[in-house]
């Protein structure tokens, strides 16, 4: 399985100038390179593919001084990028390419050579060598390096294969409910809080963000306030990073097969509460157990969302308002909240999808739709 390690980088001045000094030759050969497509296929209507632009690439070298001091992969790199998103377009038929201004173009590639590691020291073709913090040992095999700007911080990012590093056999099961009031609550009635770190951080957040408002576009404040926001706006990322990280490897490490909805976020985060929908993440949750199960052998499989609250554990349907936090059943008599219904529900669709498809441990498996009632 593919898995990426993220290390912070300090380089000294002269490494940053050229670190930025890549990246902007980078944006600008993007842009070229889509300008290229667009051009050719709104004049001659011919398609522009990789391979032309990529046996282009010695001649613009020659003509251009600030493309000698890249690294020629980083280029190459750039043009699947282009190719890949022309590609995504076709595909999907909606989110046309679109050129890149400075501020959107944060990072660069080194897809098979030109980078090392040795003890504290990154190396990198055309840079030099950069100081890197590993605080943790590289696993596996490592296919690329990106190096990435965030705030003005510097990541280098290995892509690797590594091994599955399967647990010890687990026979304990789970259903998670996720929600707004509770973060999450478990089939054995564990009731996860939500933290809420955007909430927390609003207050200040509204403040600065209105000096922002006020200050002078592009002047030296209006950038000083910007970079406030944007790592105030970090920190609430790395608060609510950590606290996804940590619940997903206590559910990864106490339990053999999990159960989860199979949510549509993205519709959810279209309505009145977009803002609670963001804060909780509740896709970024599910994909860190997704691999972080793949990764110890574990089963996360995914059920059908729709009327997980409607409908007790027993089979029988419930008719609930939203208000309505309390579950009854006048068939098997149980008596719980309505979260720890769902829950429960969550974790009986689960396991017959698991008896019903052969179990592939550490695969997220899709579930089809039930019928109601039955």
């Amino acid at each position: 399985m593919l898995k990426t390690f993220k290390y912070r980088l300090y380089p000294n001045r002269k490494q940053r100038e050229s670190l930025t000094a890549t990246l902007d030759v980078c944006r600008h050969l993007y842009n070229d390179a889509l300008q290229e497509r667009r051009d050719a296929w709104k004049t001659c209507r011919t398609s522009v593919t990789f391979n032309m632009q990529s046996a282009q690439l010695p001649a613009c070298k020659d003509a251009d001084m600030p493309m000698r001091s890249v690294y020629s992969q980083v280029l190459q790199d750039v043009l699947h990028r282009v190719d890949k998103t022309y590609k995504a377009f076709f595909r999907r038929g909606n989110g046309f390419p679109r050129f890149k201004g400075k501020g959107w173009f944060d990072s660069f590639t080194y897809p098979q050579l030109g980078f090392s590691v040795s003890g504290s020291q990154l190396s990198l073709s055309k840079i030099g060598n950069v100081k890197i913090k590993l605080h943790r040992p590289i696993a596996g095999d490592v296919k690329t390096l990106t190096l990435k700007n965030e705030n003005g911080k510097w990541y280098a990012c290995f892509s690797c294969v590594v091994d599955v590093e399967p647990l010890p056999e687990n026979d304990s099961v789970v259903g998670i409910d996720v929600g707004l009031e509770s973060f999450a609550v478990t089939s054995d009635a564990e009731i996860i809080d939500n933290p809420r770190w955007y909430r927390a951080a609003q207050k200040v957040l509204r403040r600065k963000q209105r000096h922002v408002s006020r200050c002078t576009k592009r002047s030296s404040g209006w950038r000083r306030a910007c970079r406030f926001v944007a790592n105030l706006h970090r920190h609430v990322f790395n608060q609510r990073n950590d606290f996804q990280h940590k619940v997903s490897r206590e559910f990864v490490n106490n339990y053999g097969f999990i159960a989860v909805e199979d949510l549509n976020v993205k519709g959810l985060a279209g309505g009145m509460l977009a803002k609670s929908v963001h804060d909780a993440a509740w896709s970024s949750f599910i994909a860190k157990l997704s691999y972080k199960a793949e990764s110890a052998d574990r089963l996360l499989v995914k059920v059908d969302a729709r009327r997980t609250s409607q409908q007790c554990p027993c089979g029988a349907p419930v008719p609930k308002k939203l208000w309505d936090r309390k579950h009854h059943c006048t068939v098997c008599g149980l008596h719980t909240t309505r979260d720890h219904a769902s829950a429960l529900e969550i974790l009986r669709r689960g396991l017959r999808l698991r008896t019903s498809m052969p179990a592939i441990a550490g695969m997220a498996l899709e579930a089809p739709s039930f019928s109601y009632g039955a």
